[in-house]
């Protein structure tokens, strides 16, 4: 083969990202700091519950779930978000973690705070984790996540819960997206079949000015259920949290991806997968 169709080949050859063999094949169950317990986190919650099950069904370990939040259960949540009246003034990370270990039977962890470091610049005491959620509602947010992520990858020795994977969710009122990145590089096998890639940059490298151009959105909260479908629809968190999990799972079951997320567009029906 000379080199002009060597070069070919080499275009021809379908990208992907094989995944970490620590978590297909893990002795402990892997462990996962969800961000966020509002309108997409609880429902992904849910969605890492039944994933975790499937897994340990399937020989797997499973995941170990922390869920970090601060926030109060109010009336504007319920409906919209994963909450009963019962529940009102409760953390939503406490209700949910409750509830979750009652169903399911696990041992999942709550933190009643948020995912940031101290007023003394500290990491948040439990921030190690194999891979990051995040469905947070403010830019500010995910570039404090992206700091301490960075932050934690400098290390790079051999322990338990090795950051691997930062999933981030977002959302408007119709539309949304999610994006897988890894946390540094992820050493991928020899491949004649595939072109590999190693490494997929944060959302904040990737479309870190998109998302300081929608920073000037309002994120007040809303005082009722009405007033929060006014910001965004009934179901673009669930549908969003649905297809997000999906992706996690088939990187679980398949070992590799094509994909590293997707946009969606709930008002038309459309959705368009981001390749790596």
């Amino acid at each position: 083969m000379n080199i002009e169709n060597e070069i070919v080949h080499e275009n021809r050859r379908t990208k992907v990202h094989f995944v970490d063999n620590v978590l297909l094949n893990p002795t402990n169950p892997i462990s996962v700091n969800l961000i966020g317990a509002g309108g997409t986190g609880s429902q992904v919650l849910t969605a890492l519950a039944r994933m975790s099950h499937a897994l340990t069904e399937l020989n797997h370990a499973g995941l170990s779930v922390r869920l970090w939040d601060d926030d109060v259960i109010t009336e504007a949540n319920l409906g919209r978000q994963l909450f009963a009246e019962s529940e009102l003034g409760l953390h939503k990370s406490v209700a949910l973690i409750n509830r979750t270990n009652r169903f399911f039977g696990t041992d999942w962890k709550a933190e009643t705070q948020k995912f940031e470091k101290d007023y003394l610049n500290n990491l948040p005491e439990n921030a190690t984790a194999s891979i990051y959620i995040s469905c947070v509602d403010s830019v500010k947010s995910r570039f404090e996540i992206a700091e301490i992520l960075n932050e934690l990858k400098i290390d790079k020795g051999y322990y338990r819960n090795q950051p691997k994977y930062w999933m981030d969710f977002g959302n408007s009122q119709y539309t949304g997206q999610v994006l897988l990145s890894t946390i540094g590089n992820i050493r991928q096998p020899n491949s004649e079949k595939y072109k590999t890639v190693e490494n997929l940059p944060f959302l904040t490298e990737e479309f870190g000015e998109l998302l300081k151009q929608s920073e000037t959105q309002d994120d007040t909260p809303s005082c009722s259920l009405a007033e929060a479908m006014e910001k965004q629809d009934l179901y673009i968190n669930s549908v969003l949290a649905q297809m997000g999990s999906s992706l996690l799972w088939n990187l679980f079951r398949n070992g590799l991806t094509e994909n590293r997320g997707f946009f969606l567009n709930l008002k038309n029906f459309h959705s368009q997968p981001i390749k790596l």
